[in-house]
């Protein structure tokens, strides 16, 4: 098996494009401790675009643009992301629900159990989210993230199960995916199929047929094992067809066979 550490950025990237074909950028993503530890690089939100980024709008522009892109504390739009994040601290009115009552739950109670699962890092963890192309990073990154049409992401599912089988268990609420790409990875250390949520689709322009799966860095060496092992035992992408059969035509079309005779 390939240890992550004989890997690169680069590599792990060449090997997912070479299976799956997304189109978009494969996303390396870090999470920085401190102002110093962003890379010097990374574009920022307000400093280089004047404006207040989301994370998954900074995911979005990294994967579109191919930019490395910081989202720090101090540049977030999202108070619902800050939350989780740890770049804003936890508060009643989040915990008990209001910011999904009424719109994701019927009532706050409901909401409560909500935010309570939801995945989150402790206040004042980690400073900034850099999130920028697999394939031309200069940083490892905590977590890879690749969106891709359905198909795509049960390709990447069944490189990941190569060695250990059974089935990867994630979960799915319609909202933060943020959370569920990068917090639950790197908590869990496991891959995650992420399902996006109706924010990302709105600030991160995700479309419709869009879905994702993530992966610790540590994950990297099982899964290409798992995609060329697969690949060699006949899961591919893009799907083979199976067009090994004798078609059936209208009436009017086998007549001619008639005037052959």
């Amino acid at each position: 098996m390939t240890t992550a550490s004989a890997l690169t950025p680069a590599t792990v990237n060449e090997a997912i494009e070479r299976h799956v074909r997304p189109q978009t950028f494969v996303l390396g993503i870090k999470m920085c401790r401190t102002e110093k530890d962003i890379p010097a690089k990374a574009k920022r939100a307000k400093k280089d675009l004047q404006v207040d980024s989301a994370l998954c709008q900074g995911m979005s522009i990294a994967r579109h643009f191919g930019w490395t892109f910081a989202v720090s504390r101090d540049d977030i739009s999202c108070p619902i992301g800050a939350t989780l994040f740890g770049f804003a601290p936890v508060v009643e009115h989040f915990e008990c629900g209001n910011c999904c009552a009424g719109m994701y739950t019927k009532e706050a109670a409901a909401g409560a159990k909500t935010e309570g699962e939801a995945p989150k890092f402790k206040f004042g963890e980690y400073y900034a989210m850099v999130s920028g192309p697999l394939g031309r990073i200069d940083f490892e990154p905590d977590v890879v993230l690749v969106f891709g049409m359905p198909a795509q992401v049960m390709r990447l599912v069944t490189g990941a199960l190569w060695e250990s089988g059974g089935y990867i268990h994630s979960k799915f609420s319609g909202r933060t995916d943020c959370a569920d790409e990068v917090i639950e990875t790197m908590q869990s250390g496991k891959p995650q199929v992420i399902l996006p949520c109706y924010g990302d689709r709105i600030f991160g322009q995700t479309q419709d047929q869009e879905m994702a799966f993530a992966f610790p860095w540590s994950f990297a060496g099982k899964l290409l094992e798992g995609l060329e092992g697969t690949h060699k035992g006949g899961v591919r992408y893009p799907i083979p067809q199976h067009l090994r059969y004798t078609g059936t035509f209208p009436p009017s079309y086998e007549k001619l066979r008639e005037f052959w005779k």
